[in-house]
Protein backbone atom coordinates (compact mmCIF):
# COMPACT_ATOMS: atom_id res chain seq x y z
CA UNK A 1 0.00 0.00 0.00
CA UNK A 2 1.19 3.50 -0.83
CA UNK A 3 1.84 5.69 2.20
CA UNK A 4 -0.89 8.27 2.50
CA UNK A 5 -0.39 12.03 2.58
CA UNK A 6 -1.65 13.57 5.83
CA UNK A 7 -3.92 16.52 5.06
CA UNK A 8 -5.52 18.86 7.56
CA UNK A 9 -8.49 21.14 7.13
CA UNK A 10 -11.03 22.97 9.21
CA UNK A 11 -12.73 26.33 9.45
CA UNK A 12 -10.93 29.54 10.43
CA UNK A 13 -10.34 29.74 14.16
CA UNK A 14 -10.74 26.01 14.72
CA UNK A 15 -7.17 25.64 15.95
CA UNK A 16 -6.02 23.56 13.00
CA UNK A 17 -2.81 25.51 12.43
CA UNK A 18 -1.65 25.33 16.04
CA UNK A 19 -2.59 21.67 16.37
CA UNK A 20 -1.24 20.87 12.91
CA UNK A 21 2.16 22.35 13.69
CA UNK A 22 2.29 20.34 16.91
CA UNK A 23 1.25 17.12 15.19
CA UNK A 24 3.78 17.63 12.39
CA UNK A 25 6.56 18.18 14.93
CA UNK A 26 5.53 15.07 16.88
CA UNK A 27 5.48 13.03 13.67
CA UNK A 28 8.72 14.46 12.27
CA UNK A 29 6.87 15.85 9.24
CA UNK A 30 7.40 19.14 7.46
CA UNK A 31 4.39 21.42 7.92
CA UNK A 32 3.04 23.14 4.79
CA UNK A 33 0.21 25.68 5.07
CA UNK A 34 -1.94 26.93 2.19
CA UNK A 35 -2.94 29.83 4.43
CA UNK A 36 0.68 30.94 4.69
CA UNK A 37 1.05 30.76 0.91
CA UNK A 38 -2.16 32.78 0.47
CA UNK A 39 -0.97 35.38 3.01
CA UNK A 40 2.38 35.64 1.21
CA UNK A 41 0.53 36.15 -2.08
CA UNK A 42 -1.52 38.98 -0.55
CA UNK A 43 1.59 40.59 0.88
CA UNK A 44 3.40 40.28 -2.45
CA UNK A 45 0.52 42.09 -4.13
CA UNK A 46 0.44 44.76 -1.40
CA UNK A 47 -3.15 43.97 -0.40
CA UNK A 48 -4.88 42.49 2.62
CA UNK A 49 -5.91 38.88 2.93
CA UNK A 50 -9.57 39.90 2.66
CA UNK A 51 -8.84 41.92 -0.48
CA UNK A 52 -7.07 38.95 -2.06
CA UNK A 53 -10.04 36.74 -1.18
CA UNK A 54 -12.42 39.17 -2.92
CA UNK A 55 -10.08 39.38 -5.92
CA UNK A 56 -9.95 35.58 -6.13
CA UNK A 57 -13.76 35.48 -6.43
CA UNK A 58 -13.45 36.74 -10.01
CA UNK A 59 -9.90 35.52 -10.74
CA UNK A 60 -9.80 31.72 -10.48
CA UNK A 61 -6.12 31.71 -11.37
CA UNK A 62 -5.32 32.93 -7.84
CA UNK A 63 -6.80 29.84 -6.17
CA UNK A 64 -5.74 27.45 -8.92
CA UNK A 65 -2.12 28.60 -8.72
CA UNK A 66 -2.03 28.25 -4.94
CA UNK A 67 -3.79 24.89 -5.02
CA UNK A 68 -1.47 23.60 -7.75
CA UNK A 69 1.51 24.58 -5.57
CA UNK A 70 0.05 22.70 -2.61
CA UNK A 71 -0.58 19.61 -4.75
CA UNK A 72 2.98 19.74 -6.09
CA UNK A 73 4.32 19.91 -2.52
CA UNK A 74 2.19 17.01 -1.25
CA UNK A 75 4.25 14.16 0.11
CA UNK A 76 4.00 11.58 2.90
CA UNK A 77 6.92 13.48 4.47
CA UNK A 78 4.70 16.54 4.94
CA UNK A 79 1.54 17.47 6.77
CA UNK A 80 -0.46 19.52 4.27
CA UNK A 81 -2.80 22.09 5.82
CA UNK A 82 -5.29 23.71 3.50
CA UNK A 83 -9.04 24.12 3.31
CA UNK A 84 -9.35 22.25 0.00
CA UNK A 85 -5.98 20.50 -0.36
CA UNK A 86 -7.05 17.06 0.85
CA UNK A 87 -10.17 17.06 -1.33
CA UNK A 88 -8.15 18.06 -4.41
CA UNK A 89 -5.53 15.40 -3.75
CA UNK A 90 -8.27 12.77 -3.43
CA UNK A 91 -9.71 13.78 -6.78
CA UNK A 92 -6.29 13.33 -8.34
CA UNK A 93 -6.04 9.81 -6.97
CA UNK A 94 -3.54 10.57 -4.22
CA UNK A 95 -4.14 8.45 -1.09
CA UNK A 96 -4.73 10.82 1.83
CA UNK A 97 -5.53 10.85 5.50
CA UNK A 98 -8.21 13.55 5.61
CA UNK A 99 -8.05 15.16 9.05
CA UNK A 100 -10.44 17.88 10.22
CA UNK A 101 -10.14 20.14 13.25
CA UNK A 102 -13.28 22.00 14.15
CA UNK A 103 -14.72 24.08 17.00
CA UNK A 104 -18.05 25.64 17.87
CA UNK A 105 -18.66 28.85 15.92
CA UNK A 106 -18.69 31.19 18.91
CA UNK A 107 -15.36 29.81 20.12
CA UNK A 108 -13.86 30.22 16.65
CA UNK A 109 -15.00 33.85 16.47
CA UNK A 110 -13.64 34.51 19.97
CA UNK A 111 -10.25 33.05 19.03
CA UNK A 112 -10.08 35.04 15.80
CA UNK A 113 -11.11 38.26 17.55
CA UNK A 114 -8.34 37.77 20.11
CA UNK A 115 -5.74 36.85 17.48
CA UNK A 116 -6.59 39.73 15.14
CA UNK A 117 -7.41 42.38 17.76
CA UNK A 118 -11.04 42.68 16.66
CA UNK A 119 -14.36 43.00 18.42
CA UNK A 120 -16.06 39.58 18.50
CA UNK A 121 -18.92 40.74 16.25
CA UNK A 122 -16.43 42.03 13.66
CA UNK A 123 -14.55 38.73 13.77
CA UNK A 124 -17.86 36.93 13.22
CA UNK A 125 -18.79 39.15 10.27
CA UNK A 126 -15.39 38.81 8.59
CA UNK A 127 -15.22 35.06 9.16
CA UNK A 128 -18.68 34.44 7.75
CA UNK A 129 -17.83 36.52 4.67
CA UNK A 130 -14.57 34.63 4.18
CA UNK A 131 -16.25 31.26 4.59
CA UNK A 132 -19.00 32.18 2.11
CA UNK A 133 -16.42 33.33 -0.42
CA UNK A 134 -14.33 30.18 -0.05
CA UNK A 135 -17.40 27.90 -0.16
CA UNK A 136 -18.54 29.56 -3.40
CA UNK A 137 -15.09 29.45 -4.99
CA UNK A 138 -14.47 25.77 -4.15
CA UNK A 139 -17.84 24.83 -5.65
CA UNK A 140 -17.41 26.96 -8.78
CA UNK A 141 -13.75 26.18 -9.45
CA UNK A 142 -13.63 22.53 -8.41
CA UNK A 143 -17.16 21.27 -7.75
CA UNK A 144 -16.18 20.61 -4.13
CA UNK A 145 -18.47 21.05 -1.14
CA UNK A 146 -16.27 20.68 1.93
CA UNK A 147 -19.26 20.09 4.18
CA UNK A 148 -19.88 16.82 2.30
CA UNK A 149 -16.27 15.71 2.09
CA UNK A 150 -15.85 12.56 4.20
CA UNK A 151 -13.25 12.87 6.93
CA UNK A 152 -11.03 10.12 8.26
CA UNK A 153 -10.88 11.91 11.61
CA UNK A 154 -12.71 14.92 13.07
CA UNK A 155 -11.39 16.50 16.27
CA UNK A 156 -13.39 19.19 18.07
CA UNK A 157 -10.93 21.60 19.69
CA UNK A 158 -13.53 23.77 21.43
CA UNK A 159 -12.75 22.59 24.96
CA UNK A 160 -9.36 20.96 24.41
CA UNK A 161 -5.86 22.41 24.62
CA UNK A 162 -3.91 22.52 21.35
CA UNK A 163 -1.39 19.94 22.60
CA UNK A 164 -4.18 17.39 23.17
CA UNK A 165 -5.58 18.00 19.68
CA UNK A 166 -2.08 17.68 18.18
CA UNK A 167 -1.49 14.43 20.05
CA UNK A 168 -4.77 12.97 18.78
CA UNK A 169 -3.93 13.93 15.19
CA UNK A 170 -0.44 12.44 15.49
CA UNK A 171 -1.74 9.25 17.09
CA UNK A 172 -4.26 8.77 14.28
CA UNK A 173 -1.65 9.30 11.57
CA UNK A 174 0.74 6.85 13.24
CA UNK A 175 -1.92 4.15 13.53
CA UNK A 176 -3.16 4.55 9.97
CA UNK A 177 0.29 4.63 8.47
CA UNK A 178 1.40 1.65 10.53
CA UNK A 179 4.13 3.66 12.26
CA UNK A 180 5.64 2.23 15.44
Amino acid sequence: MTERVATLTGPPGSGKTTAGRGAAAELGLEYVSAGELFRAEAEGRGITLAELGRFAESHPEVDRSLDDRMIALASPARLMEGRVTGALLRRRGVPVLYLVVTARDEERYRRLARRDGLAPEEARRRTRAREASERDRYRRYYGIDLEREPADLVVDSTDRPPAAVAAELARFVRVHRGDP
